[in-house]
């Protein structure tokens, strides 16, 4: 068990779930540690602490979290389990009452968590710290990479949407955020460690600023500015808040990538009207024209959620038809769930768990359709992939600038390690089978 006094060479695994706002904390909640002495568990040494940072998107995320954190206990049982996130927010008593549990922290006690277990030590009693969502008010800055190549800086966190099938707002709290001057600041941070490329995150990252009367446009621009960044991708926004003027200043900028992840949900308008969004089909179709427009080679990346209470058989075709006509890259395909407490459960009709399996397949089939057809227009042409931390087992690869995963042919002599972090020409080839991602060969450097 860990010493009372100190956490000096104890070690830690890390667990995340969900979005890439939870990746990006979990990598800032593993610096905190490591500045208390905490390293990272190597393959094949046992856990003394074991941080756990859920999701609760759907009730099959709840289960696969009640399910980690009990399988860890039952292989590392003397372990103190730390759980966070979404999941600890909405549910904490759920949590608390699993075996191992040390402590149990809100959405908003992630940068307390050391304190806590320190708490925990002291006085042998779990620790139970969750703050009601309708007071959580702090924003807490993230910006980290943890083992990956590229750095995820959070920018907003909460949102005041309350569509009807969401937790979020009861999860996360208010939509809140940082500064300007405070993300440009992180930026920088990047920039001295030798970082190229900054994903761009949040819960509703397109409402930055609307505490401080700045706005995402402004964020967009003055990140812009920050010399040794090569690279900035936005994360998901809605399409009510991507606006004309950032489409056209991403396809002017030389850093921001063509890239878009736009969440849709449902391309009926009935069912849109019923999930309570902000927007409909015309308004998103005239965001995906103007992308493609400005940005042919963008890719553009959609949010879809299948078996929504409402979704009539007549619905979920018209929501077929519109996805199949709009020229996107792919689809993130989410399953509805039932969530207590939402107002989705005050809707009539309901989908057989049967039927939102058949038509996920669907438009999962949809999806790997657009997928090919976007990646094969580039097969035979050269695009610049900024070249990621290799990983034992896991081929070379990277992202293109317009987000095409890629597998780089090793030949024999290829100094890997030099590659890592490093923005070379490569040749794409064709999609791989089984795969979202194509072949790439180096181009010889000139």
């Amino acid at each position: 068990m860990i010493d009372k006094d100190t956490f000096d060479n104890r070690t830690a695994l890390y667990h995340t779930f969900g979005c890439k706002l939870n990746f990006s904390e979990t990598s800032t909640i593993a610096r905190l540690f490591a500045e208390e002495g905490v390293r990272r568990v190597s393959p094949g040494e046992t856990p003394d602490i074991i941080v756990v940072n859920t999701c609760s998107v759907t009730e099959q995320a709840d289960r696969k979290c009640r399910q980690t954190i009990r399988s860890f206990h039952k292989r590392y049982p003397e372990a103190a389990i730390v759980v966070t996130g979404c999941y600890a927010q909405l549910k904490s008593r759920e949590i608390a009452a699993l075996e191992g549990v040390a402590v149990v922290a809100g959405v908003d006690r992630k940068p307390d968590l050391v304190r806590f277990l320190r708490e925990f030590i002291g006085s042998g009693r779990q620790q139970h710290q969750i703050t009601d969502a309708k007071d959580i008010t702090r924003f807490n800055p993230s910006c980290s990479r943890g083992d990956r190549t590229r750095y995820f800086l959070k920018v907003q966190d909460g949102c005041d949407y309350w569509c009807s099938y969401c937790t979020i707002p009861k999860a996360r709290g208010r939509s809140r955020s940082g500064t300007i001057e405070q993300m440009v600041q992180q930026a920088r941070e990047v920039a001295r460690e030798g970082g190229k490329e900054i994903v761009i995150t949040g819960v509703n990252i397109g409402d930055f600023g609307k505490l401080t009367g700045e706005t995402f446009a402004d964020l967009v621009r003055a990140l812009d500015e920050v010399e040794g960044i090569e690279r900035y991708r936005i994360s998901s926004i809605e399409p009510n808040l991507l606006t004309d003027e950032i489409i056209d200043f991403v396809a002017a900028s030389k850093r921001f990538m063509p890239h878009f992840h736009i969440p849709l949900q449902s391309g009926s308008d009935t069912v849109l009207r019923l999930m309570r969004r902000r927007y409909d089909t015309e308004l998103y179709a005239r965001r995906m024209a103007h992308i493609r427009r400005v940005m042919p080679d963008a890719f553009i990346g959609v949010d879809l959620i299948v078996g929504a209470r409402g979704e009539t058989e007549e619905c979920f075709e018209e929501s077929r038809r519109f996805i199949e006509g709009l020229d996107i890259s792919r689809l993130h395909v989410f399953t509805y769930s039932e969530r207590p407490g939402t107002r989705a459960l005050e809707i009539e009709h309901v989908v057989s768990p049967e039927e939102r399996h058949r038509r996920t397949r669907i438009m999962l089939e949809v999806s790997e359709k657009k997928w090919k057809a976007f990646a094969e227009r580039f097969s035979g042409t050269e695009r610049k992939v900024l070249i990621e931390h290799p990983r034992a087992g896991y081929p070379l690869g990277g992202f293109t600038d317009n987000y095409l995963k890629v597998e780089i042919q090793q030949t024999p002599g290829m100094d890997v390690k030099a590659l890592d972090n490093t923005i070379r020409n490569v040749k794409l080839g064709r999609p791989l089978d089984d795969s979202e991602s194509v072949s790439a060969v180096l181009e010889p450097e000139l």
